[in-house]
């Protein structure tokens, strides 16, 4: 086994619980898996503690490993904390952006702008995923972008079922064409403000995050 192939099993495994071919609660068998992915065991054991260790996966007693399934308010507790951090990176990239920086930004808005136009939520996950970087880029701080980053994984299954809920995902874009808009001017209270705002999630919004969750689970 090399340390190369339980990375890649990761990955793998890891895209496949953010785009939802591997839903919360359901149980990820070594055998079948490695069967799947044409490996023996050993990496996808590693690749598995791997994913726990991060939080994607969970040990149950009885049931093995599943997808992890936290409940509300745990939940509603790491959009909270997910939410500092994406204002604590908005702030300081309002201070401290480069051209490059902006360069990329608006790349990843106008990817944005025409994954929401096209009505593509895969497209605009992977979009939104790359605008969010940027940012993290730009904040100039990369302890705290790996930070979010972390955490950002930790969520990608339930911010991408999110993307799901009527007209969220061209919300999300004029959310992302706001936060540009301040960090282009440099307003990195404003910005802060924007990014906290977007990515915080409560009241209906949350309850139509859980509405969706239950539902995946149950199909």
């Amino acid at each position: 086994m090399t340390a190369n192939q339980s990375n890649r099993l990761r990955s793998q495994i890891e895209e496949e619980i953010a785009t939802g071919v591997l839903r919360p609660g359901e149980r990820l068998d070594e055998t079948t898996l490695a069967e799947r992915f044409g490996v023996s065991r050993s990496p996808v054991r590693e690749a598995l503690q791997q994913l726990a260790a991060a939080g994607l996966v969970e040990q149950r007693r009885h049931r093995g490993v599943i997808v992890s399934s936290p409940d509300p308010k745990q939940l509603l507790e790491m959009f909270e904390m997910m939410a500092e951090l994406e204002a604590i990176c908005a702030r300081l990239a309002a201070r401290r952006i480069l051209i490059s920086d902006e360069s990329d930004l608006r790349q990843a808005l106008k990817a944005c702008e025409a994954a929401a136009t096209g009505s593509d939520t895969d497209a605009y996950y992977y979009e939104n995923e790359r605008f969010h970087r940027a940012i993290y880029a730009a904040s100039g701080n990369s302890f705290i972008a790996e930070q979010a980053m972390a955490l950002h994984r930790r969520l990608a299954p339930f911010r991408r079922l999110q993307l799901r809920v009527r007209n969220r995902m061209k919300a999300s874009y004029r959310e992302h064409a706001d936060i540009t808009e301040a960090l282009m001017e440099g307003d990195g209270n404003l910005a802060a403000a924007r990014a906290y705002a977007h990515v915080a999630i409560q009241g209906e919004r949350f309850s139509d995050l859980m509405a969706f969750i239950n539902r995946a689970a149950a199909e």
